[in-house]
């Protein structure tokens, strides 16, 4: 059986990314020891290290999906680009 689906807070998740970032260690390493899954804790700091890179947020990306959903609208019906 599964285990059930744990929410972990901005707060815990930029700090998980920071131990791994500041420190150097491996991500698997650092998931093991906060009792996170590696593919979680990747997944943030792969996110962490994009947004830093000059792309955009997850909530810009989000924004920009919508304003397109928007403009697209407008016309002949709703199209999602």
């Amino acid at each position: 059986m599964s285990r059930p689906r744990r929410i972990f807070d901005r707060e815990f998740r930029d700090g998980a990314v920071r131990i791994v970032e500041e420190t150097g260690r491996p991500v698997a390493e650092v998931a093991r020891e906060l009792g996170v899954c590696e593919g979680t804790l990747g997944n943030w700091v792969r996110r962490d290290r994009a947004e830093r890179a000059g792309g955009l947020t997850a909530d810009e990306r989000a924004e920009l999906v919508l304003s397109r959903v928007k403009v697209s609208g407008t016309g002949r019906g709703w199209v999602l680009i």
